[in-house]
């Protein structure tokens, strides 16, 4: 089991009372940017086929499909690399300032995508341009979403954590759902040599907006008061501490990284797997098998109402973690993708709408048993001074190995198999990982985040936990007071 460490004594002046209107301001900040994210994830999963006819199209389908699906996976192979440079960074200047830069980057390079020329008007420019602002948006990436649950739990207080953690995953489906929808409407709307010549460049242009909203919103937020606290108690020679130095005490935090790893894994492997590969599986690669499958428009809408379903049930469970726990919500997720995996694809594969409908709908209900508990569960897995770059290494490795390869994986096991209940295998496993690591995790319910002074939402619960003007805490173990082990 994963332990936090020893305790040490804090005073009743210590005690964060956290302000609601900052708290929600906060929220919106730092859910924004998951927006903007998920807004190019939806937008490029969903105009994949006409990605492929504006760059690929001298080359055979199934080649452009590949090539495409890859320049999808190359932005995850370098957000380990922004999640190297941007999460210590943060730990160092400041939660906000990285995620002001980041939320600047991710903007632009879902910008210069709609302004990139065609293939036919420029060659092979086309795609390697292309590539380089997907590389953009990787590196960007890496250090967003790793900074944006550090930003987040810092500011929300200890009791409501999983409900307000909750919003960034609700950021996440909402940018995905505006983007899908943008693309369906396009699609129904345009005729196909309108969409091919200028109008599937047109959301992509939406993403510059949104980024400065995001940026707008950033710059108006002190930093978080944990960070704050953190620099108060610091000397000149632990600001001073070189990144190399930082990376190594992040990685003697291996037990917690691994653990991180494996929750991520978890999470995010159903949700490539519903809002990637399923549109894929559904429209292409089942009826290549079998001759059944759906229409593209019929898995468009289908997709767009499960996540609208999805929206709703996620501060749901993220306020239910706040009364029960965050280890039995995420443990349901993990046993139900062990249990009901291969019955949800077999429904998702059957050929009518509605079986599709409830095959898609069990594979979001067991992901956001993970989307609701995990913002507010992984920050309390690292301490604060290491607790940005612990998180964006950790997030960005398993989403760069697990996540974003999942149609890639999976597709390739359909393919070379012929078995079409590969998704529901690689879902199986995904569920035996994330018992396990859900097992070793620590309850994070209603405790103050490691190394951090408890926060409340009013002075009178301070009451409740100080007694002779001292609360114990628990110490990052390692620091100077903490004799536990982090094992």
């Amino acid at each position: 089991m994963i332990q936090l460490g020893d305790e040490q004594q804090w005073t009743a002046d210590e005690v964060t009372v956290t302000d609601n209107s900052t708290v929600r301001r906060a929220i919106g900040a730092a859910a924004i940017g998951n927006i903007t994210e998920w807004y190019d994830f939806g937008v490029y999963a969903y105009f994949e086929p006409t990605i492929q006819k504006v760059f690929f199209d001298d080359l055979p389908k199934t080649t452009g499909t590949i090539l495409t699906f890859g320049l999808f996976a190359v932005a995850f192979l370098v957000r380990p690399f922004g999640g190297l440079f941007f999460g210590p960074l943060a730990d160092r200047i400041g939660r906000n300032k990285v995620l002001a830069t980041t939320m600047i980057m991710m903007a632009a390079g879902t910008f210069v995508i709609g302004v990139i020329p065609s293939e036919s008007s420029i060659g092979l420019w086309a795609p390697f341009m292309l590539l380089v602002a997907r590389l953009i948006q990787g590196f960007s990436t890496g250090g967003e979403y790793g900074n944006a649950m550090t930003f987040i739990a810092e500011y929300a207080p200890d009791r409501k954590r999983g409900f307000l953690g909750s919003w960034l995953e609700f950021g996440t489906f909402t940018g995905y759902l505006l983007g899908a929808t943008l693309v369906t409407v396009a699609g129904g709307v345009l005729s196909e040599h309108q969409l091919l010549t200028w109008g599937w460049r047109i959301p992509f242009f939406v993403a510059l907006p949104l980024g400065l909203i995001g940026v707008y919103l950033r710059s108006r937020l002190a930093d978080t008061p944990a960070f704050a606290a953190m620099e108060a108690r610091a000397d000149e020679d632990e600001k001073e501490r070189s990144t190399g130095g930082e990376l190594g005490a992040i990685f003697k935090l291996w037990p917690s990284l691994l653990v991180c790893v494996a929750l991520v894994l978890a999470w995010n492997i159903p949700n490539y797997m519903l809002t990637s590969y399923m549109p894929t599986y559904l429209t292409t690669t089942v009826p290549d098998k079998t001759g059944g499958g759906l229409s593209d428009l019929t898995s468009q809408i289908l997709q767009i109402v499960v996540i609208a379903v999805l929206l709703v049930f996620i501060p749901m469970f993220g306020r239910l973690s706040d009364r029960i726990g965050r280890k039995p919500i995420a443990l349901t997720g993990a046993i139900g993708l062990i249990v009901l995996s291969l019955p949800a694809v077999v429904l998702a594969r059957a050929g009518s709408s509605v079986s599709s409908f409830f095959g898609l709908l069990i594979m979001g209900l067991l992901l956001i048993c993970f989307s609701s508990t995990m913002p507010s569960t992984l920050p309390s897995l690292f301490p604060t001074p290491l607790r940005a770059g612990g998180l964006s290494i950790g997030f960005n490795v398993a989403i760069s190995l697990f996540g974003g390869t999942t149609a890639l994986v999976v597709g390739a096991l359909v393919s070379a198999t012929g078995d079409l209940d590969w998704p529901a295998y690689y879902l199986i496993a995904t569920g035996v990982i994330g018992a396990v690591a859900v097992y070793l995790l620590p309850e994070s319910n209603a405790r103050h985040l490691w190394g951090s002074a408890p926060a409340v939402e009013a002075r009178s619960e301070i009451k409740g936990l100080v007694e002779d003007d001292e609360v114990p805490v628990l110490a990052a173990a390692g620091s100077p007071g903490a004799g536990g082990s982090a094992v």
